[in-house]
Parts: structure tokens; sequence; C-alpha cells
């Protein structure tokens, strides 16, 4: 028998599944389920809950063994028509024909997963089918293939390169945060999967064939090798009926990947790569990381142990490695690689800067090993663990998305134990680890040896200075353009004639209406003719001897407790290039008494941040005026209200005399600025179309457009 979150016995399992344990998460108010296919071993978690939003989520073990791109491309081709659904497009126009809040498909670094959320019972069922049908049974055309992986065509009589993907990956390789990653991945995972770039290199993307993909598809998606992940109000019992009939009956045991540890290190190395960057002057942007590999992500205990001494060391300004990465006067900011990766199969430790030269390489390891070793040679303050302690179960109680649905969050917070074959519940259920780590905390040396134990004495730990590269990307276009140049020298009569019918066949499948008929669809008579709208209840205030309305709405906030204060802004204010950056000070530099360290480490204590920003919007009547208001926000455990408080002092008394601060601050945000230009091109393309469409379209160009940025790198 199963049982809901009130513990009612309510039904019976599943005839094809059996049920392997439930467990009941006080925190978040759900009952985790845990349930296996009889015949291949599929692992089903359901996530009951009162919620309207269902979400559900399949995921694939995959484990390319090469920078193909092979898990990227067959995530975009499986959702190109599948067997009951054979259309070009399936996947964008359930889009149109659907009521979803949420519709995608993820690669990482070692799985694939397509999850989609909706309130409505009708347009859950017919996404379901569509996306159970492209995961088990995807047609991957060869002309699909073509289209969103990799193809040759003919320009001018001159091959080139094309594909969705193969652009794609040119486009997120670009960025310099991306290629610090996965060349630091090269060097720091010798032999594993996480070796390879999952999404594809683009100088590796055109090696891979159809054939090679349909063997991939075969190999790693078979439901015993997935992980379907449910939440919301439906049975399991219900939602089982649906995965055995569309997709489990007609499939036997199959094989199911396994991780495996990587091979270590036996003494840390020190390498130098290089990024490419559009620009003449090479100076102060070098990135300096250091990264470590850890244990398995399996013992929760330690992983914990670890995430708090990620907090020690690295959870605001006052933590001691992030003080000194802020401040050591040879970088401009810290890195985008921070802190501990417990998403893999092990995990992993980084630090680094960027903003810096190569020359700084050994006085960057010197200065962390340095912080590292004076913090494990002392016990850490009780007072700061509890603060990081706080963060963490703030953290596990809040209710967000994150931009996505609530569930969604949740089930992707499990999905990486899940996939290693580990337990999700230790994830959404952190309070039985939270005990186990307070009784290792009587040691007060317990942190500081891990300290010692997993960064200080791990051989496994590599350092990687990127330097900047003006000629790289003209190199690698050359590099490409010579494999072409060589590859059209060898192409015959036949092959060209094959190549321009192969872009003909593409073209004419692209162009070929769909059946929309084919595809599921909800209609009017799908939509429940009442609304539900939340009913308030109506009182007033006096404020400033004026009474107004006051509406109270009563909503559960899982033990959080949270305060908006909203302040209209004139609109001299609004226009000012300076009030963009007011809202990067407060809570940043100290308030009050409190000089900006201080105020870091109370913050943490006692809230989950302190936020200044602003609601802007074109006026309803009138697109040439802005509605604009000032947001003041903070959040905490119930017990905590002294967040409130400290709220009120970081706004009213701002420390502008931490001037050194300020100017790291602008810094900070100039050099993070710069770095993410590659990736947001078409965001600024947008921007400058529709600057003079309303006030706020004109204001928004001026103040965080290029410009912008011109205008605090000269400020700065």
């Amino acid at each position: 028998m199963t049982v809901d979150v009130t513990g009612t016995i309510n039904q019976t399992v599943h005839p094809a599944f059996q049920l392997v344990r439930q467990h009941h998460v006080e925190a978040l108010d759900i009952l985790v389920s845990e349930y296996a296919h009889k015949v291949t071993g599929a692992i089903h978690y359901h996530l009951a809950t009162s919620h309207d939003e269902n979400v559900f989520l399949v995921a694939f073990r995959t484990q390319p063994m090469d920078s193909k791109g092979t898990a990227h491309i067959l995530e975009h081709t499986a959702l190109c028509g599948s067997e009951k659904f054979p259309v070009r497009d399936p996947f964008f126009l359930m889009i149109r024909r659907s009521l979803n809040t949420f519709m995608n498909a993820f690669t990482s670094a070692d799985w694939t997963a397509y999850p989609f959320a909706t309130q409505n019972k009708k347009d859950f069922q017919n996404l379901l089918s569509v996306y159970l049908d492209a995961a088990f049974a995807a047609n991957l055309n060869p002309l699909d293939f073509a289209q969103e992986g990799i193809r040759v065509e003919l320009e001018n009589d001159e091959p080139v390169y094309k594909g969705v993907v193969f652009n794609e990956m040119k486009g997120a390789m670009s960025a310099p945060s991306d290629q610090l990653y996965h060349q630091l991945a090269h060097h720091l995972f010798p032999e594993t999967t996480y070796h390879y770039n999952s999404g594809g290199d683009p100088k590796d993307i055109p090696d891979l064939t159809y054939d090679q993909l349909v063997s991939f598809y075969k190999s790693h998606y078979h439901p015993s090798n997935a992980v379907f992940m449910t939440f919301g109000n439906q049975s399991a019992y219900e939602l089982q009926e649906q995965f055995e009939k569309l997709a489990l009956a007609k499939f036997q045991k199959g094989t199911t990947l396994y991780s495996k540890p990587e091979k270590r290190l036996a003494a840390p190395i020190q390498v130098s790569e290089h990024y490419a960057v559009d620009s003449d002057d090479l100076s102060d942007k070098t990135y300096h990381v250091l990264a470590w590999l850890l244990p398995e992500a399996s013992d929760i205990k330690l992983r914990l142990g670890l995430r708090l001494v990620e907090g020690i060391l690295l959870e605001n300004s006052a933590s001691p490695l992030r003080h000194y990465l802020e401040t050591c006067g040879y970088a401009q900011s810290t890195g985008p690689l921070m802190g501990v990766d417990d998403s893999n199969f092990e995990m992993t430790f980084y630090c680094g800067v960027q903003g810096s030269n190569p020359e700084h390489a050994e006085e960057f390891k010197a200065g962390v090993l340095k912080i590292l070793s004076d913090v494990a040679a002392a016990p850490i303050d009780p007072a700061w663990v509890d603060a990081i302690l706080h963060q963490i179960e703030l953290h596990q109680r809040e209710i967000n998305g994150d931009g996505m649905p609530y569930g969604l969050s949740l089930i992707l917070n499990g999905l990486s134990s899940a996939i290693h074959h580990n337990d999700p519940i230790h994830v959404w259920d952190v309070d039985s680890a939270i005990e186990q780590v307070k009784e290792e905390l009587k040691d007060p040396m317990w942190l500081s040896n891990l300290i010692q134990t997993h960064l200080l004495d791990n051989p496994h730990r590599v350092q990687m200075t990127l330097i900047p590269d003006a000629e790289k990307s003209a190199k690698e276009q050359a590099e490409e353009k010579a494999r072409l140049a060589a590859l059209g020298e060898t192409l015959t009569d036949a092959d060209r004639a094959r190549i321009q019918a192969e872009t003909e066949a593409l073209k004419q499948r692209q162009d070929t209406p769909d059946n929309l008929d084919l595809l599921p669809k909800v209609g009017l008579e799908d939509v429940p003719a009442d609304l539900h709208i939340v009913q308030g209840q109506l009182r007033e205030i006096i404020s400033n001897r004026h009474d107004y309305p006051l509406n109270l709405y009563h909503a559960g906030t899982n033990g959080l407790y949270y305060q908006q204060v909203l302040i209209q802004i004139p609109d001299a204010v609004v226009q000012s290039p300076y009030f963009n950056l007011l809202s990067i000070l407060m809570g940043e530099v100290g308030a009050g008494d409190y000089d900006y360290l201080e105020l870091q480490q109370l913050q943490t204590a006692v809230s989950g941040g302190l936020g200044m920003g602003a609601s802007l919007r074109s006026k309803v009547d009138d697109k040439g005026k802005i509605s604009a208001w000032l947001t003041l926000t903070t959040k905490s455990l119930n017990e905590k209200y002294d967040a409130i408080e400290l709220l009120k002092l970081a706004f009213e008394k701002l420390r502008f005399d931490e001037k050194d601060r300020i100017v790291e601050l602008l810094q900070q945000r100039a050099t993070r600025w710069k770095s993410r230009l590659s990736g947001s091109g078409h965001s600024y393309a947008m921007q400058v179309a529709s600057r003079n469409a309303s006030a706020l379209a004109q204001r928004d160009y001026h103040n965080t457009g290029l410009g912008a940025l011109n205008w605090l790198s000269d400020l700065v």
C-alpha cells in the first residue's frame, strides 16, 4: 500500500512497480516514495504534495567518452519526431498547444533530462505522451541529425560546416568562463567522462556520425538506465499506469550505467592554458584557479561537512579565503568557479580570481595555501559555524524555483544523487545529516581537519593559469578553414552531388508543413470554468496620520518570513547612472557602527541576505513615463527577526566612508560585466533596437547598455 502526505493509506502499488521505501520530509511537507519497475529496473521517485502544479522529468545516465557532443545533439534530435508523433518539431509545436508552465531539455556532464510542468491535468497527459515517446521511441531521422548536429553544405562550391548544436557550442565556448571550466576539467579528470565536453567541442563535433548517434541512443536511452521523477498532487499509481502503457511495457531488462572513480594524481600539477579574447590589450585578463578532486558525493555527512567548509572559507567578504581573494591586490575580482561542486560522482572544490596577470600564479597559490593552513591550524568559531548552518537550513526550507517551478527545482536538486545511484532523500531532507554533523562538531577541530585532509594534504590538485590570447580565435578559424579545404580537395563529383541532394532534402523537410492533427492539444473544454483566485482580508493601517488599505493573504512559508519595503523613486533618481551602483553597495559595505566585514558576518547569522533593487514599469497610460519603486528585501527563519532591523540599518546608515571597499565592489562589477559580454550579444542587440520604444527602454539603454559599462570602467 502507499500513503499520502497525511499518512493515510489510499491505494495499492501499481502491479508493474514495487515500492522500495517512503520518507516524509517534514521541512518541505512532502512524501517521497521510491519505486522500481519490476522488468527494467527503472527508478521512479514521486514527491507527493498538495501543489496543483505537477512536474515530470525523465533522465538518462549519459557518459560520452569524447567531445563530439553526442549527448547534446541526441537531446536535440530526440525532440524532432517519434514513433507516435512523426512530425518534424513536436517540442516547439507543443509549446503553442499547451498550458505548460515549463518545457525544456538539459544535457549535463553525465546525464540528459527531459522535464515539463503544468497545472492542467489534460495538458499533463498530453505532454507526458509526447515526452515519453520522444525519449523511448525517437525516430532520429538522419536529416534531423544533419539539422541539429552537424552537416556539410556547399557555398560557392566550397564545403562549410552547419548545425544547430555546432553553432550553439561555438557561441557557448566563446565565453571565458566556459573555456576556463572545460580546460580545467580536462586536467582535473584524466580518464572519466568529465574529462570531455558533453555539450561538444566545435573542433570535435564534425567527427560525429549519424551511426554513432544511433548507437549512443540505443545504449543509453533505455528504461534500465533511466530515472523518473514526479512532483505534485497526482497519485504515483496514476503516473505509473501511464509510464507502463506509453513506454515501459515494450522493454525488457537492459544495461544500467554506473559512474567510476577518477584515477588520482600522485602529486599536484600546475598548467597554463589560453582562451580567446577579442582585444589587443591583454593586461589584467588572466584567470588563476586552484581545483581539488574530493571523495564521492554519496557520503552525505562529508558532503554537508564540506559545504560547511565552503561557508567558513567563502560565504561572504568576511570569510577568510574570499576576503583574501577580494583584497589580494593582483586581481580585480573572485573567479567564476568558487566553492564545492557536489553535482558529479565525485565532489570538487574550486577557488580563483580573474582580472589578473600570468606572473602572479605563484603568489596566488602561496596566498591560498597560507589561508587554508591558518584556518586549519585552529578550531573554527562556533558562532560562525552556527551562522553557516543557519544558511543551509534557510536554503533547504525556502520555496522558490529560481525562474523555474518549485517542484522542478526540488527534483533537479536530487537528480544528481539518483543518477549516481545515491540517495536523493539525503538532499531533500538534510535534518538527519545536520544532526550527524552536529555530533561531529563536538570535536572543535573537525572542520579544520577536513580542510587539512581534503585540501592541504590532497595530492589531486590542479592549478591552472588561463591566459588571454588575441590570436586564438583566428587560429581556430584558420584550422577549421584548412580542414574544410582539405575535405574539398577529396570531394568527387559524386560527393558534391550527394551533398547538394542532402541539402535540398533537408530544405524540403524544413519547408514541409507538419500535420498538427497528429499532436494532442488542450481545448477550451479542458480549461476549468472557474478560476481560483486567492481571497484576502481587507484591513486598514494608519501611516503618517493617513488611513491606507491593508490586504492580508495567508500562505505557508515553510518556517521562513519575507520582508519587502517599497519606496517611490523620483524620476531624477531613476535616470541617474549612480542609482544602479547604489543597489550593489547595500549589504556589501558597512552600516552604522559596523564595518563591512562585521555587517557581512551579521547578515549570515540572522538573515538570508539584504537586497536593494528597483521595480520599473512603463506607465499603463503613458509609455513616455516610468513607474518606479525602490525595493528593499530580506528573509530569514521565523525565529530570527533581527533581519528586519538589519535591513533598516543597512539602508539608512550605509557607510559611504568605506571608499576602498566601494572601489573594490565597482571594480568587481565591471570585471564580471566584461566577462559576460561574449554570451550576451543578442541581448544588447535587442536593447539597441528597442531603445526608443518607451521611456523605460531608453533609460535601460543608457543605464545597463554597453555605454554604461564604458562609463563604469572610466569611473573606476
